[in-house]
């Protein structure tokens, strides 16, 4: 699928924002050293500069230089110089004996016991980085560190891609308002706002559509609609009943059907296509089984669309707490909790269990051909 995505893309849009706008957004432009880091041998320590070959022994203090100054000069055999973190080490010495580690006497000397190798204490200039090298690329997406970067490198604005816009249609007789009292067969239109929360979350901006009632009419309209934006996403409609009427809309407008089931649970009836070069996923309408079906498929084209390079699935491997069985044959994306590595499943009545759902921070990825797991297995986890 990504590959698919990545050969029939257009390259995405870029803009302008603010430093403080950046968070978050894909960098458009690769980002280099403006100069050496650091620019100077810069002390790691409080302490004394001087020279290994003067240690251990007694040195003469002939000066002081803090971080933001410097110090003027040579220092020559026997001397030393007063240093504070992060300030430049002047020239002569070439290794920083900890403050800790020194003791001073009354005639303005200083003595110390150790012996430390040339470069001990000091990051010698440009070991962070080059100027001119390039320390983030284009792609990549600008999380709270590289926001520092960017303020180090003096980017006070910088060139992201824009985000990509992404409509959100329900379908479903049964669906109403959040704001609305459902009916005694009628339920809440929360999938649109949990996908809403996704795809904020995943860098795009989400574009909410009303409810397609299950005619063919209606809902093709309102497909029509949402392919106006960069991505579309329909939850509900896509199995064989007699009101599933989401594929048949899309089939009269000429949609290309890359897929239409994949071998997981929740979420086996999914469809991918393009219709009117908009790409589109034909979600499965329990809850569950949406917000599944997004992060393991929707959120990769989301973020590719949005101008990242890669969008790798945040897995991880933990321990289970406790014995676990399954049913082969699916590969199944259960509720669970994690902590410190352990993963527990959440007790769930399946995929519409919203409050299950609700009480997980990740998902469990029982393997399709394993049916049992002892407590103390390691089993992949799919990060909520």
């Amino acid at each position: 699928m990504l590959r698919e995505l990545r050969a029939r893309l257009q390259p995405p849009r870029t803009q302008i924002v603010n430093l403080s706008e950046a968070l978050g957004r894909v960098l458009a432009e690769d980002i280099p050293a403006d100069r050496d880091y650091p620019p100077f041998d810069r002390a790691t320590r409080d302490g004394f500069a001087l020279r290994a070959a003067d240690l251990p022994g007694t040195v003469r203090v002939v000066g002081e230089v803090r971080a933001g100054s410097g110090f003027v000069g040579t220092t020559g055999p026997g001397e030393a110089v007063e240093i504070m973190t992060g300030a430049p080490v002047p020239n002569g010495p070439d290794v920083v004996v900890m403050v800790e580690h020194c003791r001073r006497n009354e005639d303005g000397t200083v003595s110390t016991e150790q012996t430390l190798t040339s470069g001990a204490n000091i990051a010698p200039r440009g070991c962070e980085a080059r100027a001119g090298q390039i320390l983030a690329s284009k792609g990549h997406r600008i999380d709270f560190a590289t926001v520092s970067l960017l303020a180090t490198t003096g980017h006070a604005t910088v060139s992201v891609y824009e985000k990509p816009r992404v409509a959100i249609l329900p379908t479903g007789d049964e669906i109403v308002g959040v704001e609305e009292t459902p009916g005694p067969n009628q339920i809440r239109n929360s999938n649109a706002w949990s996908l809403a929360a996704q795809v904020e979350r995943a860098g795009g901006i989400p574009v909410m559509l009303p409810v397609a009632p299950d005619t063919l009419a209606e809902t093709k309209a309102l497909v029509e609609q949402g392919l106006q934006a960069d991505l579309l996403l329909l939850t509900g409609g896509v199995s064989a009943g007699k009101y599933d009427v989401v594929e048949p809309a899309l089939a009269e407008l000429d949609a290309e059907f890359f897929f239409d089931r994949v071998r997981i649970q929740p979420g086996q009836p999914l469809v991918f296509g393009r219709a009117r070069e908009t790409f589109f996923f034909g979600l499965p309408g329990n809850p569950g089984s949406t917000m599944v079906t997004f992060e393991l498929f929707a959120r990769a084209a989301l973020e590719l669309l949005g101008g990242a390079t890669d969008a790798p699935l945040p897995m991880t491997l933990a321990k289970l707490s406790k014995p676990f069985r399954h049913k082969p044959g699916l590969t199944r994306f259960l509720p669970a909790t994690l902590s410190c590595l352990e993963i527990t499943p959440v007790d769930w009545q399946g995929s519409g269990d919203v409050p299950a759902l609700s009480r997980a921070n990740a998902f469990l990825v029982a393997d399709a051909d394993r049916a049992e797991y002892q407590a103390g297995d390691l089993i992949t986890v799919l990060l909520k």
